[in-house]
């Protein structure tokens, strides 16, 4: 079983700065993805930033340049991952809870997330 705990959320005010990072333990292997998905009320969970084992980042438009997702492959191990989410020039739509997560497609193929954080914005 593999356990993902988020912290870092809080209430920031527009235009300032948060750093949400997440700690994957467990049974892990290599060659998992890691990312960060947000819902806000009434709306669906989406794709905020996510990263490839190989290091390569991709990031949903409404967030390019403000935010940026980390992975330190060094200090990972067979029973810890982790993956921070640096954002920057906060808005007010930025307002949601953000999960993260861990996908592996390969066998053994598994997906997990974390309980959710809750990032607010606002004056």
């Amino acid at each position: 079983q593999v356990q993902l705990v988020e912290s870092g959320g809080g209430l920031v005010q527009p235009g300032g700065s948060l750093r949400l990072s997440c700690a994957a333990s467990g049974m892990l292997y290599s060659f998992s993805a890691m990312g960060w998905y947000r819902q806000a009320p009434g709306k669906q969970r989406e794709l905020v930033a996510a990263v490839g084992s190989g290091g390569t980042a991709n990031y949903a438009e409404s967030v390019k340049g403000r935010f940026t997702i980390s992975r330190d492959n060094t200090k990972h191990t067979v029973f810890l991952q982790t993956v921070d989410l640096q954002m920057n020039s906060l808005k007010p739509g930025d307002t949601a809870v953000y999960y993260c997560n861990i996908v592996r497609t390969g066998w053994p193929a598994y997906n997990y997330w974390g309980q959710g954080t809750q990032v607010t914005v606002s004056s």
